[in-house]
This record gives structure tokens, sequence and C-alpha cells, in this order.
């Protein structure tokens, strides 16, 4: 198949010039090249390399896009009427989105319970770390003598695993709808951090079509052992994919969350004494990266408060390998210069910052300065990538790319400014590191109606998507 886009502007303030594409890569870039069997006139409009999410939790991206919505709820109680009112006639109500970091009461099953009486009720919080559920799901889950009906980490994993799912058939069509909507603003892969088997999964999907983007299967800590019984390798394609799928790296918890006062970190959170949740220990956290980089996998390290990220880096020192480490959401500045090691990717999620500026003014009062540090990290020499971590932000990289370059989302000054990136850093960070188009490369692409490198804040988050491709094909077109 080959492809001719005409009048293309080469990236941003780039010239106007054609791209010939042949066999899914760019085959060739100049003026005036001769049109092929297909060509398209893109008017001037910016061509750039296409788009990654490098952080995804697919079936819950998908799932919470059928879910209500409670991320405006000011309180629990909020919440719960927010639910009561747009809850379905029957079956579980499922909500999404909660943060109670700042509210002024605690979500209790309660609350639930008084305002859908009987129903099964599950409310996921909006950084997956902590579950709200009705006295009806916990009994549902076999956890009827909780007291509460507010479940953190892994406790909440395990009882959202055991709440009761959509049939795979109807999650796969919910995430070819997701992946088509990701197309539309410019995607062209993600890396997938769902706690599932990625590789199986994604290969159905693929196979049953209708799959508009590339995908980097993760592998959960927890099914390590029979990755490497099945040969798995990062980086590998995965058989039957066509090349959209490959092998991803294997993920493993240091802490929790910021929202969820999980975060490891060095000081204590305010008015407690608690510093957080640390999930693994750094011994075997050492261990468990010198078993998968001997298997031929790479680690991704989730890490968010400082001490954590402390922990993370010294487990890569010492074990010597490549992969990346989640989040690096609160760093000490003499823990900046560690992340430039070679074959390490920070994954961070612009996203998050101006979503959890005021809980972190709250809860790591006096330690701002070095949160979500984008700028120090790339000064530093550090290797980013943009993701969305979604469904905690939307799939979505213009959102981050404007989080990233503006340092807020809405009427409020940016909040600390001096860790804001420019465009020119953050489009390659959300590329998995493509800087230009060149010949030879594959031909996954985005085309905008704006000039990125012109665009203001408002106008990066709201990018107007002219077309997309992968390896030359058409996944969007406008």
């Amino acid at each position: 198949m080959s492809l001719l886009l005409r009048n293309a502007r080469l990236g941003p303030a780039g010239p106007i010039a054609d791209i010939a594409i042949a066999d899914g890569r760019i085959d060739a870039i100049g003026p005036d090249l001769p049109v092929s069997a297909e060509s398209a006139n893109v008017d001037g409009r910016t061509v750039l390399p296409g788009l990654w999410d490098a952080h995804v939790h697919s079936v819950q991206w998908a799932a919470a896009r059928r879910r209500i919505d409670v991320s405006g709820a000011r309180s629990a109680v909020d919440a719960a009427a927010i639910l009561a009112k747009n809850a379905p006639a029957e079956g579980i109500v499922f909500g999404s989105g909660f943060r109670d970091g700042l509210w002024p009461d605690l979500p209790h099953k309660d609350l639930l319970e008084g305002a859908l009486p009987g129903r099964v009720v599950a409310v996921a919080s909006n950084d997956l770390h902590t579950a709200w559920l009705s006295p009806a799901a916990l009994n549902l889950v076999g956890s009827g003598n909780h007291p509460t009906g507010v479940v953190r980490e892994q406790e909440c994993f395990a009882v959202t695993a055991a709440l009761p799912q959509a049939t795979a058939d109807e999650l796969d069509s919910w995430v070819a709808d997701a992946t088509v909507a990701a197309a539309a603003r410019g995607v062209v892969g993600v890396i997938d951090f769902e706690f599932a088997d990625n590789v199986v999964d994604w290969r159905r999907r693929i196979e049953h079509g209708g799959i508009a983007i590339r995908v980097a299967c993760s592998i959960p800590v927890a099914r390590l052992d029979e990755a490497i019984e099945r040969g798995l390798r990062t980086g590998d394609p995965v058989a039957g994919t066509d090349g959209l799928a490959t092998v991803g790296p294997v993920k493993i918890f240091v802490d929790g969350s910021l929202n969820t006062r999980t975060a490891y970190c060095h000081d204590p959170y305010p008015g407690s004494q608690s510093y957080g949740q640390l999930v693994t220990a750094p011994d075997q956290l050492r261990v468990q990266l010198t078993t998968i980089s001997r298997a031929g996998l790479h680690p991704a390290v989730h890490a968010i408060g400082d001490h954590a990220n402390d922990i993370a880096l010294t487990a890569f020192e010492q074990v010597g390998c490549p992969g990346r480490i989640e989040h690096a959401q609160l760093l000490e500045r003499r823990d900046l210069a560690r992340f430039a090691r070679d074959g390490l990717v920070a994954g961070i999620q612009p996203a998050h910052q101006p979503d959890d500026r005021d809980v972190a003014d709250r809860h790591w009062t006096g330690r701002t300065g070095r949160a979500f540090p984008y700028a120090d990290l790339i000064a530093a020499g550090a290797t980013v990538q943009i993701g969305s971590d979604a469904p905690v932000a939307p799939l979505d990289p213009w959102d981050g790319i404007a989080a990233a370059v503006g340092r807020t989302d809405d009427d409020r000054p940016p909040w600390h400014p001096e860790q804001a990136i420019s465009v020119q850093q953050a489009l390659p960070a959300a590329a998995l590191g493509r800087v230009g188009l060149a010949v030879g490369e594959p031909a996954d692409l985005v085309i905008t109606d704006l000039d990125p490198g012109t665009a203001d804040v408002a106008a990066l988050r709201t990018m107007p998507v002219y077309g997309t491709m992968v390896a030359g094909r058409w996944t969007y077109r406008r």
C-alpha cells in the first residue's frame, strides 16, 4: 500500500513538503514528490509522530466511560446523591472518579445504603486505589462484616476483581470503541497496565478486528512465573496480531497513591503518624527486578512518594536492568539525577498535576516544589514519557501535553510554573521519544489542524485532529 500526503507541515513551525508512505513506513519526504496510487492533500496541516499514551488501564477506562461520574462531588453526601440521581433502574450501580482527599466528611457504606437502599453499589476512586461499597455489594464479595465499606490498595484490587463483570465479548466491544475514540485524538499506541493477561486479551481483540491502535501488553507481577514459563520477552511481537501488539513490562507496586494518602514518603502526612504504605519491601523488589531482567523482561515499578522513588531507584541501580518508574510524583532533589541512567524511563502523567494540586498542597505541605517536577527531571537528563493512567485522567495525550506545558487546567494561575516544560519537550515525551519525521520510520502519524508550536495551552488541550495513521493506514480521518 502506498500513499502520498501532499502539502504537509513537517512538525511545529516546520516547512511544507510532501510525505510518501509505502509498506507502512515513511518512504520519502520532499517537495513535489510523484503522486502515488492514493494521495491526500492536507492543506498545510501539521504532521507529527503519532502519539502514545504510556500508561492506561484499558478495561477500566472502557468501563469508566459507561459508569456514573462522581468526580465533581464535593463530599461523600454529594457523591451518594449523584449516584442515586443517575442510577439505572436495576442491576449493579457502578460509579467512578471520587476524590475524598479534600472532602469534609468520610465515605461510608451507610451513606450508599441510605441513598440506594438494598442496591449493590460500587464506586471506584479517581486514582483506582480505593473502592467504596454498599452493604449489598460487600455481601456480594464476601465482606459483609466490613465496618465502613471503604477498601484501599490490595484489598481494593481484590474486591474490585470479585465484583461481577461484563462478559468478555462486552468488554472487548467497549475496549474497541475506546481505541477508536483514542485514535480520534491522535493516539497510535498505548502501554496497557490492566490487571489481566493482557497478551491473551489483546490477541483476541485484535483477531476479532476493530482495534485502531498499537499496544504494549504489560504483565502483572502476580503473573510473572506464568509469563516466564510462556517465554514472554519485553518487546517481542505477540503472535497473531499483525504487529499491533508487543509484550510490555512487568508491573510492580512499591506504594499507593496521594489521594488515598498511601504514597510512601520520607515525611508523615500532616496530622498523622502515617508515612504511607510500603507495598513491596526493598529486598523483595531487588529480587523481583533480578528475576524479571534475567527472563528478558523489563520491570515497570509504581512509585509515587519520595521514599518509594528512592527505593525504586536503588533497586534499579543494584540490579542494573532497564525498565520504568511509573508516576514519580514526589522526588527528593538529590534523586533527580538518578533518573538519568541508561535504559530507565520515567512514566509521568501530567494531567494528574492540576487535578491533584489542592490535595498535594494539603498532604504534601512544604514539599510541592518538588512534586510533579517535570522540568527538573528533563534538566537532569531523565527520559520521560507521558501517559494518562486512564481512567484516572482521560485517554487524551493533548490533555497531558497541555498540563505539562501550562501547569493548570482552570482559571487559576499555573501551579509551580517553574516545573512547566515546552511544547518541543512535551511532544516527543508523548510519542515514545520520536522527534520529528524521518525516512524509514513507521508511518504512525497524527495530522492536526493547528500548529502545536504556536498554539496556546487552551488550544493544545482541545487540539483538533484531522487524521491519524498506524503503519500508513487511516485509523481516524475527519
